[in-house]
């Protein structure tokens, strides 16, 4: 039984040439209660236009806060209360949507508009098992419950999670968030929609799953003729799978095209400066460029164009005659909301300025990231033997297998594979956040530390230190930031009271928090912001070793072209050194000295980044950096139960193309030199040829080409 052989109303309209969507002069507005100094209306996208047609894929790409979201929530009619059309027209499906009453609308959502969240823990009933909220959208489709088994087994299949029926079994909380993501994507596609609305649907995903969930959903569209409208902040992902693009700005539609076209040659200011913060568009000693300023608050639309004050060819013209949207090309249809849109090729790059002077005036020295310390220095960081193995339906499951690793002062180590692989569990091991099993060990400047951190010396506890992915949960939404960063410095700093705000005022300096959001609680800040209060705070106690899980993966391009400049300039100044970790691999080329590569629990390449990223010696790494077809064969799960291998053979051989040596099966390799300082565990690599070249295995793809890297080409290229 496949889940195409449930019917759908929809299908047969699918084929259509009219317009699955269209948006024609839209404006979106939030009504407040009014009152002295609040607007009773504050407007949030403005005279905004798109279509489209069956089959077509299209990108909106822009800055948190320019109402990418809003547009996708109106769309679907769930704008929240106080959201509201102030103008034009929203069609679906060739309904128009002003004109559905409450009726009209749930068919619309049930039949035509699939949508997938960014924060998927919401979109997930957390009472309700997986197979409960799968068996509930079938239902909707006229499925059997005869029927249910084999489609809610291949929902499942689809988006690459292997171990189906613990996964069917679960509830939401008990599922990492990638495996969350997958579960709803798996949903939005059973229901064979007209139109899939994608907010955000990889952050959560490793570069591996990522191309292979993207995948799925463009063969999808081809088949069922089902438009798909894709809002990310990952450009490269959205360069890889949408038609055209659309740039938005503070509620404005500033530029569309063609994808090729927009990401090559940019029209518009703005694109071009979202493209130069990729990391891949500077060298790795080098600051990235940021955008200067920040958006206009919502409500304060300027008389003349709304990038004026952050564009670096803005003229008077431009303060106060706002653009209209200039016809570049007719055919591909592209557009420009830009009076100087002819000069945008010539706009010179100019990288972020860092840090400003010191308090004698000397301003501080790059490159911005400190290197390694010399050989012969003591690690500031070793783990050995690190094992981590939990009971999963009474049977043991194995996170993490024999880990050893060290981290010299001032260095950066990055870590990258699959999720399921290891990665958080080696950091929580780490940060004795959990424990290890008997056997490893954990050494912090040459002393061991406990197992657990409630038993580390308070000097142990300052000296290592951790950054997550969501500030937002991390921080206490209540607490001011004086408070956060306060009481920072009260328990790990050990700073009198009275010597605190100077200090607070000093550390919010640091990671470049305007003063004036100092009584702002948590959640009144964005996530950059966020992101920049739990760097403070981490840095309070004057940390040796920093943990970074995931720290810019919720984040746009310029926030995180920001935080990792941040990062950088606090690592020069302090020398502390980073344990990175992270699926997007521009990123981690970007900051790491060392690489490791993390498959099933097992260490299997680590080596300096250069090196891992241009010659990986591992089968894996190779794969990981292409994300290619190889890694879809049996096996390829993407974590549902990556560690779930037996103890005898190498872990990759069910997906290694050249696994033919019966050491592959009865033995587990080790890591072994092999060259330009990598250490590979790969039998084919033990008798590996003379250094340069690598045995059994053809040129791969460079990294540039996986999913998660920059486009190829750009304004730079």
């Amino acid at each position: 039984m496949s889940t195409r052989d449930i019917p759908s109303s929809t299908h047969a309209a699918a084929v259509a040439t009219d317009a699955v969507l269209r948006l024609h002069n839209v404006s979106l507005r939030y009504d407040g209660p009014g009152g002295p100094g609040r607007p009773r209306a504050t407007p949030v996208v403005r005279d905004v236009s798109l279509q489209l047609r069956p089959g077509e894929s299209y990108g909106l790409v822009g800055e948190s806060g320019c109402g990418k979201s809003t547009i996708a929530l109106a769309i679907a009619g769930y704008l929240p209360r106080g959201g509201a059309v102030s103008a034009g027209e929203i069609h679906v499906a060739g309904k128009r949507l002003d004109q559905l009453d409450a009726t009209g609308l749930r068919t619309l959502r049930r039949e035509d508009v699939g949508l997938v969240y960014q924060d998927p823990a919401r979109a997930l009933n957390p009472a309700l098992t997986v197979a409960r909220q799968l068996h509930e959208v079938f239902a909707l489709r006229g499925a059997t419950t005869a029927q249910m088994p084999p489609l809610l087994r291949e929902a499942l299949a689809q988006v690459r999670i292997e171990a189906v029926d613990r996964v069917l079994a679960s509830y939401p909380h008990e599922l990492s968030g990638g495996m969350q993501q997958r579960v709803v994507i798996a949903m939005a596609l059973a229901k064979r929609p007209r139109l899939l609305i994608l907010d955000e649907p990889t952050t959560g995903l490793d570069a591996t799953v990522e191309a292979e969930v993207l995948d799925l959903v463009g063969q999808l569209r081809r088949e069922l003729g089902m438009a798909t409208l894709l809002i990310s902040h990952n450009l490269a992902v959205v360069a890889r799978v949408c038609e055209r693009v659309g740039v938005l700005y503070a509620g404005e539609l500033v530029e569309e095209g063609p994808s090729a076209a927009l990401f090559s040659s940019p029209r518009h200011p703005y694109t071009l400066a979202l493209l130069r913060c990729l990391p891949g568009q500077a060298p790795r000693a080098t600051r990235l460029a940021t955008i200067p300023g920040q958006l206009p608050p919502p409500g304060s639309r300027p008389n003349g164009c709304v990038f004026t004050e952050r564009c670096p060819i803005a003229a008077e013209r431009c303060a106060v005659e706002a653009p209209r949207a200039y016809l570049i090309d007719a055919r591909p249809q592209r557009r420009s909301r830009c009076h100087f849109h002819t000069r945008v090729a010539t706009i010179p790059l100019v990288a972020d300025a860092g840090p400003e002077p010191t308090h004698d005036g000397a301003a501080t020295a790059e490159p911005a990231q400190a290197g390694p310390a010399a050989p012969a220095e003591a690690p500031v960081l070793r783990a050995r033997a690190l094992s981590k193995t939990y009971r999963v339906d009474g049977r043991p499951l194995k996170a993490l297998d024999d880990v050893s690793l060290d981290l010299a002062a001032g260095e950066t180590l990055g870590l990258v594979g699959e999720s399921g692989s290891g990665k958080s569990t080696l950091a929580r091991l780490v940060l004795g956040l959990v424990e290890a099993d008997p056997g490893g060990a954990v050494e912090l400047d040459g002393s061991p530390a406990h197992a657990r951190v409630t038993r580390r010396t308070r000097a142990q506890s300052r000296y290592l230190q951790a950054v997550f992915q969501n500030p937002g949960e991390a921080l206490n939404r209540a607490h001011t930031v004086r408070r956060l960063v306060g009481r920072a410095l009260g328990k790990l700093g050990r700073v009198a009271r009275a010597e605190r705000p100077a200090r607070v005022s000093a550390l919010l300096d640091a990671v470049r928090l305007p003063r004036h959001w100092i009584d702002a609680r948590s959640r009144q800040l964005s996530g950059g912001m966020q992101q920049r209060v739990a760097i403070a705070r981490a840095f309070a106690g004057a940390p040796r070793v920093v943990v970074c899980d995931e720290p810019t993966s919720a984040l746009d391009v310029s926030v995180q072209a920001a935080i990792l400049n941040l990062l950088g300039d606090l690592q020069r100044e302090h020398r502390t050194s980073y344990l990175f970790i992270s699926h997007d691999l521009a990123v981690v080329r970007h900051v790491s000295d060392r690489v490791g590569v993390l498959y099933r629990g097992r260490l299997v390449e680590l080596g300096p980044a250069e090196a891992v990223f241009t010659r990986p010696g591992h089968p894996y790494t190779r794969a990981l950096l292409a994300a290619g077809t190889a890694l879809t064969a049996p096996g390829a799960n993407g974590g549902a139960a990556a560690a779930d291998h037996d103890a005898a053979g190498c872990a990759f051989r069910e997906r290694c193309p050249s696994a033919t040596d019966a050491r592959c099966a009865n033995a587990a390799p080790v890591l072994r030199p092999w060259q330009d300082g990598q250490l590979v565990a790969c039998h084919a690599r033990d008798t590996a040829a003379a250094p340069g070249r690598v045995p059994d295995q053809a040129p791969g793809p460079g990294p540039t080409q996986g999913p998660t890297q920059e486009p190829t080409r750009g304004p730079n290229s």
